[in-house]
């Protein structure tokens, strides 16, 4: 399972913005890594503003640089605005959504859940994080103690998360249901989804 394994807040620190959640650390030192402390840095190009922001979702979403290529070809292949569709597809990842729904913490343990058998839909096991979810798809938790006490945890730790509009989630079955696709400000992009789009066509 290829995913992101180095420091998170240095990554944080580089783009100013808390991009695995929350960090004290981060509020306390809010500028660039680096031994030299905070200093002024030097005007970003188009092109590395655009790669700025690709590589912010891509950390934020948990995906390398060829998955997220793939998302970006396969937006460009749909009807409709190339940054929206793209948004729409990171959201609907079945690992987001499982995040989501709060029955993990963060996308990486929402990520190890789908991959380690915990979470079906429509009744059936699915394995696979990046698990494109459609209107009116079920998700479930797996009914065994290991999977619904990991679950049951969780959902007591993300209390404060409030679960999307385009979702419902009922916390005595463990299941969730997307009812709709989520509209742009929805989703409320960590981003500027245009300057990824600009970026990949050039």
């Amino acid at each position: 399972m290829a995913r992101y394994t180095g420091p998170r807040v240095r990554i944080s620190r580089r783009f100013g913005i808390p991009i695995f959640g929350p960090s004290k650390y981060l509020e306390r030192r809010n500028y660039g890594p680096g031994v030299h402390g905070p200093k002024s840095r030097r005007k970003h190009t188009d092109y590395g503003l655009g790669l700025i922001e690709k590589q912010k979702f891509r950390y934020y979403y948990g995906l390398l640089e060829r998955q997220f290529r793939g998302v970006y070809e396969k937006a460009l292949r749909r009807r409709g605005v190339t940054g929206e569709q793209m948004l729409q597809i990171l959201e609907t990842r079945l690992d987001n959504v499982v995040f989501h729904l709060g029955l993990a913490n963060t996308r990486a343990a929402a990520r190890q859940m789908v991959c380690h058998g915990h979470i079906q839909v429509n009744g059936r096991k699915v394995n696979v994080a990046s698990f494109a979810l459609k209107v009116n798809d079920v998700i479930t938790v797996k009914n065994n103690n290991v999977s619904r006490q990991l679950a049951t945890k969780n959902l007591e730790i993300s209390t404060s998360r409030a679960v999307p509009d385009w979702m419902t989630l009922n916390k005595e079955e463990f299941k969730g249901i997307v009812m709709r696709v989520p509209t742009r400000d929805e989703i409320q992009p960590i981003a500027n989804e245009q300057a990824v789009v600009e970026f990949y066509s050039r």
